[in-house]
């Protein structure tokens, strides 16, 4: 397994983030705590992923927008949701949508539909995508001995704790099914 992470670690965090990678920046930064994977290299792959991630959707709206927007049809109400982030923080939407799940998508496809400057987003973007992988890096990586603290005990209490879970959704299907 140890060997797997070496391997394939960092490519898959860079696959993973190209497209958000919140939780395969967590997950790789409490691996990097462990000693599996290097923070530093961590860092840089999450950050250089998602900022390319977003370049693409920028570029793929500002050169097909007709595919963009048959993609953003079908999410209205996140797009709606994206626009009401850009009107009311404008630049600080770039950073934002780093953060907020379901519409980290939407904003580069949004901005490339419009005619924002594509110099100021790609520079905005790779400072968002470096205070992003940054930020979730570091907390996750100084979280790492919680993590697997509590990964040691979900060793130990996770089998009952997983089969509590599967009865009480047993039990309530049981309930649903009698009314």
């Amino acid at each position: 397994m140890e060997q797997l992470i070496h391997d394939w670690g960092y490519i898959i965090l860079f696959l993973y983030s190209f497209g958000g990678g919140f939780l395969a920046l967590a997950v790789a930064s409490v691996l990097s705590y462990t000693g599996e994977l290097n923070i530093y290299i961590t860092l840089v792959v999450a950050g250089v992923s998602n900022f390319i991630g977003d370049q693409f959707l920028f570029y793929l709206a500002r050169t097909n927008k007709h595919m963009a927007k048959d993609i953003l049809a079908k999410h209205r109400r996140k797009v709606a949701w994206a626009h009401l982030i850009m009107k009311r923080r404008g630049d600080a939407a770039i950073f934002l949508q780093k953060y907020i799940y379901g519409i980290k998508t939407m904003i580069p496809l949004a901005i490339g539909l419009t005619k924002y400057d594509g110099k100021r987003f790609m520079v905005l973007n790779a400072a968002a995508a470096a205070v992003w992988a940054v930020i979730v890096g570091s907390l996750s990586y100084s979280l790492g001995r919680v993590v697997i603290n509590f990964a040691e005990d979900f060793k130990t209490y996770g089998i009952v704790l997983a089969i509590g879970i599967v009865a009480g959704i047993a039990y309530m299907f049981k309930r649903i099914e009698r009314k």
